[in-house]
């Protein structure tokens, strides 16, 4: 018995280092999840394997009944010759006035979604990470951005311990 709880405390422990935020990023305050909502392009991000190898990828976001917001992840595989998509569902961690959420597409799984920057004027570009330096994006309203955001983006992640040199810059070809 006192094996399975020193397991159980383990495992909760883990779980709950999945919604943590790394050390120095801080999420947006002054959030508005209504202007969040709808599709973003994916313009930079460091490589996983849950996005292997695709391109044009894009993110949509949109309200569910129970509060929450559904995220639909979608990209081109050029190796299959096919688009692939994974729905996930997001909920606060804090409260909708902070850019902090846990997001999960595997079941009872949850992992941070953490916006650090955002254009808070516009809602035209948002810098994400994971729960540790290995998980960043830049994302955008639009298929390209230009070259200022591109470098305060790439300044901003390295200052933050992000390993900038491994990232990938996603084609979204017109």
């Amino acid at each position: 018995m006192r094996k399975f709880l020193l397991v159980m405390l383990l495992l909760l422990g883990s779980l709950s280092g999945c919604t943590a935020t790394p050390e120095g990023v801080e999420p947006v305050s002054n959030f508005e999840v209504d202007r969040y909502l709808g599709r973003w392009y994916e313009i930079a991000r460091l490589d996983h394997s849950f996005e292997d190898g695709l391109s044009q990828v894009t993110a949509t976001y949109s309200p569910r009944k129970d509060g929450g917001i559904t995220v639909l992840n979608r990209g081109y595989s050029q190796e299959e010759g096919e688009w692939q998509s994974a729905e996930g569902k997001a909920y606060f961690v804090e409260d909708e006035s902070t850019g902090h959420l846990k997001v999960s597409f595997f079941g009872p799984f949850y992992s941070s979604y953490i916006v650090f920057e955002l254009d808070q004027q516009g809602y035209e570009y948002a810098f994400v990470s994971g729960y540790n330096t290995s998980y960043l994006w830049l994302l955008s309203r639009t298929p390209t951005v230009d070259d200022a955001l591109m470098d305060q983006f790439i300044e901003k992640a390295r200052s933050l311990g992000f390993a900038t040199e491994e990232l990938i810059f996603v084609s979204h070809p017109e």
